[in-house]
């Protein structure tokens, strides 16, 4: 036998949860509820779905992450195209190339859009527990709004989803916020930043010396224990606002408050790229170690203008997929069975294309119906359709097919009784099966 090819380790298959495996990832089912779960929220709020590439130029992510960040410096999937020389990057995230796609296409030309898209994002990285090499991010950006207002809906928008989820807030996950200013008053704080460590350069790692002088807010992110009491010390940035940058903070605040949605200012909360600015926040969890944030976002005015575009205001957040179902499965919350509405057991295989024509239009109808395969027993089908989770076993016996019939019977509910249903009539007891207590 040839060898086995495995997959690129932190890159993982998401199974059927019929398939046995030996890791804690979330299975389809439960990814495929999230999915619909957002989708749903997301029309509600009035956001549209787009895609961008998972392959950009490499200058994309340097100019809109910033080149010190450490994902740019370190965790980035970067190669040179042999068909032409481009310098390409597997995407790390997902805000820059959707400002790339609305400033190639002139997408603001109309006026404010909001917009989400979800799907597969890469960092070279040593894979743990909630962190991969490829992982999946729903990402969610309101693009030419400037006021407070957008960045609390955001943020209210999040605590939605983790109730229609589950998840309690102030429970499972809990808020924090912060304000990073405008560009001149982050300038004034990094200057004294700089002067602070420049003090305490006895006590700063490899690390902190490296980004002193190129991103010392970063610093402020240190897990370094060793580290904390200098960066407890250090200036913190809300004491350099202007009235404009606080009026805007406390406004989003107000709204947070209104909505009785609790809250931790964190004048330590920075995020990882250079793009943000005022409103930052973080939603983040003590159940799965150090990987405890599970959605993040902020403002982001400068980076269209940065881009190329004709500047405007924007705001959004991304959310890790992967992280967000391990808290889920680590909480044990309660998660819809992906079950099929019916079974059809079908005795002899001389009846299939009859059974198959009815099948087709039960599913027409919207009715999920999952068909034994292969033949065997009654006894034996009847197990496959227990097994299964469907709520009903349409039972097609020689002589149900002989009266034009089919038998549906109960599975769950209703304690295993049965009614007849006419083969000729399809269409007009096909919803009967999408509710758990038919007329039976």
């Amino acid at each position: 036998m040839a060898d086995k090819i495995n997959a690129v380790k932190g890159m993982n298959d998401i199974l059927p949860a019929s398939v046995p495996r030996i890791d804690r990832l979330p299975d389809s089912a439960l990814w495929s509820w999230f999915e619909q779960t957002v989708r749903g929220l997301l029309a509600r709020y009035g956001y549209q779905y787009m895609l961008t590439p998972v392959v950009e130029p490499t200058a994309l992510f340097v100019r809109g992450l910033g080149e010190v960040t450490d994902i740019v410096e370190k965790e980035m999937y970067s190669f040179t195209d042999a068909m032409n020389g481009d310098k390409l990057t597997l995407r790390p995230e997902a805000t820059a190339g959707i400002v790339r796609a609305m400033v190639e296409h002139n997408a603001l030309y109309n006026g404010p859009l909001r917009l989400w898209t979800m799907g597969p994002m890469f960092r070279h990285e040593r894979p743990q527990k909630g962190r991969y090499r490829q992982f999946h991010q729903l990402d969610v950006e309101a693009l030419g709004f400037p006021g407070p207002d957008v960045d609390a809906e955001l943020i209210l928008m999040v605590r939605a989803l983790w109730r229609e989820l589950g998840l309690v807030e102030g429970e499972h996950v809990r808020l924090e916020i912060n304000s990073l200013g405008q560009p001149a008053e982050r300038q004034a704080h990094r200057e004294a930043l700089i002067r602070h460590f420049e003090a305490h350069a006895g006590v700063l790692d490899a690390d902190a010396q490296r980004r002193l002088h190129s991103n010392p807010l970063r610093i402020l992110d240190t897990k370094n224990p060793a580290m904390q009491a200098v960066v407890e010390a250090a200036p913190q940035l809300m004491d350099f606002l202007g009235d404009e940058s606080r009026a805007h903070f406390d406004a989003v605040r107000a709204v947070l408050d209104a909505a009785g949605l609790a809250y931790r200012v964190n004048p330590r909360l920075v995020r990882g790229m250079d793009y943000y600015n005022l409103t930052v926040f973080e939603w983040v969890t003590d159940q799965l170690g150090s990987q405890g944030t599970v959605c993040g976002g902020g403002r982001y005015d400068g980076l269209i203008g940065q881009m190329g575009g004709k500047p405007a205001p924007a705001v959004g957040f991304g959310l890790g997929i992967e992280r967000l179902l391990l808290l889920i499965q680590e909480l044990r919350l309660p998660v819809p069975a992906a079950a099929p509405a019916a079974y059809a057991i079908v005795p002899s295989a001389a009846a299939l294309p009859q059974v198959m024509a009815v099948l087709e239009q039960l599913r027409a109808a919207g009715v999920s119906v999952l068909q034994h395969a292969g033949g065997g027993s009654m006894k034996a089908q009847f197990k496959k359709a227990d097994a299964s989770g469907a709520r009903y076993a349409l039972v097609f016996g020689e002589d149900e097919l002989s009266r034009g019939e089919v038998t549906v019977k109960s599975l769950r509910e209703g304690g295993g009784e049965q009614v007849a249903r006419s083969l000729a009539e399809v269409p007009t007891w096909a919803a009967t099966l999408q509710s758990p207590a038919p007329n039976i």
